[in-house]
């Protein structure tokens, strides 16, 4: 075990998450698979679409036959047919001076290779049809595998599934996808102080929020919570709902009781788990400098900040990373970043990183937005909830003037 605040970078603390690999497979229903992860490479055994077809209502032509027609000297063609919707397009085959009437979505006839709009044409008489301006061969029309072709890679291993990647296996008949098992996240609140949320706190408690709020951030980056209720301070109790919780959990999330004093049981209970191996306690970061980080095989083992400001950075930070790790995707925070300016000076201290919680002020279009500090000390909500995101102050530095153009990761 290391030393008590041994404190470790960031960079140091996820590099940690190396010996940590994405959970099994599973092959799950396409409509249930939205956000999740591919685990495979998606190869398509059939042409997309699967016939040419038309873009536009009008008449399936031969290109060639209306080459130099105009409005002063149309081509004059026989109409031999009229492809229905969902009707077998190529049961019918043009001649030369042949077309036939198709509309949006048909399948094109055999031997046609355009499609002339209903806007350029005109009937004339029972069976013929005017055309007044030509077409190119391909011209409104979607030619069969356009899309993708057999044997094509069309989305690959790691890929976050999003709405039209549905509709795209949808198309390619694909009624089951192999996608990574989403991470199941045990989370326990600790403290003799705590009550339920849904209790009215006597004097000297208060209801507990952690649990509802990192449940919420475990959805968001695509884990299932577990939520394990709350535990007071009490060893033996505390040690038994964690080495239950881990039996069906491959996170188990611990808020409190993880920096050092009399009371403070979490190191003390991930130590005794039984194949537990504590990694880190200290992270020379500002909130969560007391976080810890265990394993269990390949499961994770970490303590939280008990203030739920400290703890939800901390998540930002370390454990929505993993997740997406366990997930499929990159060791990344995910989250979205952009550039701003500083709105006001921004005091930090050296040899440590500096997280802080900003709100946004947009000004004239063009311009980078000012990022204003929302100061507040961590065991309370309202700075978070006015928030925007956070804005990253190096170990090296000593903050940052007004006016400085930085970065800031978006909450999401």
């Amino acid at each position: 075990m290391q030393d008590f605040f041994k404190l470790i970078s960031s960079a140091e603390l996820l590099s940690l998450f190396d010996r940590f690999f994405p959970l099994e497979q599973e092959q799950i229903p396409l409509q249930r698979a939205r956000q999740r992860v591919l685990a495979q490479d998606v190869v398509s055994t059939e042409a997309l679409p699967p016939f040419s077809r038309s873009t536009m209502d009008g008449y399936a032509v031969r290109a060639g036959d209306t080459f130099g027609c105009s409005e002063a000297e149309a081509a004059l063609l026989t109409v031999v047919g009229e492809i229905a919707m969902g009707a077998p397009g190529q049961a019918l085959t043009l001649g030369p001076g042949q077309a036939a009437r198709i509309w949006t979505g048909g399948e094109l006839p055999h031997k046609a290779d355009a499609v002339v709009m209903v806007e350029y044409t005109q009937p004339f008489g029972a069976d013929s049809v005017a055309l007044f301006r030509p077409v190119a061969p391909g011209e409104n029309v979607i030619h069969a595998g356009e899309d993708y072709a057999p044997g094509d890679t069309i989305l690959t291993k790691d890929s976050r599934l999003r709405p039209q990647d549905i509709g795209l296996l949808s198309g390619l008949g694909c009624a089951t996808v192999p996608v990574y098992r989403q991470p199941r996240v045990a989370i326990l609140s600790t403290g003799d102080e705590l009550v339920p949320v849904e209790e009215t706190p006597p004097p000297g408690k208060i209801r507990d929020i952690n649990s509802a709020s990192l449940a919420a951030l475990v959805e968001e980056a695509g884990g299932i919570p577990i939520t394990c209720g709350i535990c007071g301070d009490d060893f033996a109790q505390l040690q038994a709902i964690s080495t239950k919780a881990l039996a069906e959990a491959d996170v188990l999330l611990l808020s409190g009781g993880s920096s050092v004093g009399k009371r403070d049981f979490t190191l003390r209970v991930l130590s005794s788990i039984p194949q537990a191996q504590v990694l880190a306690h200290g992270v020379s970061i500002r909130p969560g400098k007391p976080t810890i980080l265990a394993a269990q095989g390949n499961k994770a083992l970490i303590g939280l900040p008990g203030h739920v400001a400290s703890a939800m950075v901390v998540f930002y930070l370390f454990v929505r990373p993993l997740l997406r790790r366990y997930s499929g995707l990159s060791t990344t925070l995910g989250l979205q970043r952009i550039q701003a300016r500083t709105g006001q000076q921004i005091v930090s201290a050296i040899g440590r990183e500096d997280y802080v919680r900003v709100r946004l002020a947009y000004t004239q279009s063009g311009e980078l937005p000012l990022a204003w500090p929302v100061y507040g000390k961590s065991g309370l909500l309202s700075h978070l909830v006015r928030a925007d995101g956070l804005l990253p102050i190096g170990r090296d530095m000593e903050g940052l003037d007004s006016g400085v153009e930085t970065s800031v990761y978006l909450f999401p």
